[in-house]
């Protein structure tokens, strides 16, 4: 499981002209599924976005986490995180779970980020046509990678 953490000031999912989730200060997470991965890649990656300390203390220095700051999250489901371009220059996602898979992943996720966050989040529909924007703040932008933990 990949996840693109971008710290926000104001982020917000619109499908079919239509405002589906919106937040202020917190991460804009896309996530992107593969189908190796479980329930375990799953909560190792929820506590690792929820945990991230990349907000400002009164120094000024990354040292607060999301909880701290009383911020947010809005989780759009992203497969072409894993798009592989080593052949030619039409990307392949047949790492990308299928649908099967990854609904049930990513619905887990949303619950999973709820319970570690203490509120609900906001999120996109997975499958749908989603129009994403965001004030990236700092910028400050983090790859994580379940498969990766070393």
């Amino acid at each position: 499981m990949i996840a693109v953490v971008q710290r926000v000031s104001s982020a917000s999912v619109t499908i079919e002209e239509k405002v589906h989730g919106a937040i202020q200060t917190g991460f804009l997470v896309l996530i992107g599924i593969t189908h190796l991965d479980n329930q375990e890649d799953l909560e190792w990656l929820g506590k690792k976005i929820v945990g991230l300390r990349v907000f400002g203390d009164e120094e000024g220095k990354m040292n607060l986490d999301l909880k701290t700051v009383g911020g947010d999250i809005l989780l759009i489901s992203q497969f072409t995180l894993h798009a592989s371009t080593k052949k030619g220059n039409r990307p392949s996602f047949i790492e990308a779970a299928k649908a099967d898979i990854a609904v049930p992943l990513y619905e887990k996720m949303i619950v999973f980020l709820e319970q570690e966050l203490g509120k609900p989040i906001q999120c996109g529909k997975f499958g749908a046509d989603m129009k994403v924007a965001l004030l990236n703040d700092g910028p400050v932008t983090i790859v994580i990678d379940s498969k990766n933990r070393i």
